[in-house]
């Protein structure tokens, strides 16, 4: 009876009888406690909006695969529309989904729909961006102490 008490207590906190909105996350009580620990899930394409900017309209496929990368959804019924959809969770914050859909007429990108705008302004701007300097200090003779007697004794070696 002791040991049977436990179990009919972990069954029936595992079991719950509504229904969430969310397929991924799981129906234990123990997971919904704070220090449980949840690992960080991402799934999908990464897009930022630095890519969605290099993104103009009349580009061919091959084109918008160089910049995007390949979509993780081609429907083989809708050939002409691409999806690309990134999901990530953090821990026990919920689920955060973007998705981009892009459209195609006769291999030329036509339309763009998604969480972000292109914006060919920025693009150009990040293209643009001043040149980093750097200046590279002159060579100090940093050399040991048993080479630099060496030196001084006349016993140079074949590498100074």
């Amino acid at each position: 009876m002791v040991v049977s008490l436990p179990l009919v207590l972990a069954a029936a906190g595992c079991a719950r009888d509504k229904k969430q909105d969310d397929p991924y996350r799981s129906d234990s009580v123990l997971s919904e406690l704070p220090f449980v620990y949840k690992m960080t899930v991402q799934q999908g394409n990464i897009i930022t909006e630095q890519m969605v900017n290099q993104i103009e309209l009349g580009m061919n496929r091959e084109q918008v695969r160089y910049v995007l990368g390949t979509p993780l959804l081609t429907d083989m019924f809708h050939t002409n529309r691409w999806d690309y959809i990134y999901t990530i969770r953090r821990g026990h914050n919920p689920m955060e989904r973007k998705q981009l859909t892009l459209w195609f007429e006769d291999d030329q990108l036509v339309s763009i729909e998604g969480f972000a705008e292109p914006d060919p302004a920025a693009a150009r701007a990040a293209e643009q961006q001043e040149m980093l300097v750097v200046e590279v200090p002159d060579w100090q003779d940093n050399r040991g102490i048993i080479r630099r007697t060496l030196n001084a004794v006349g016993l140079e070696t074949a590498d100074d």
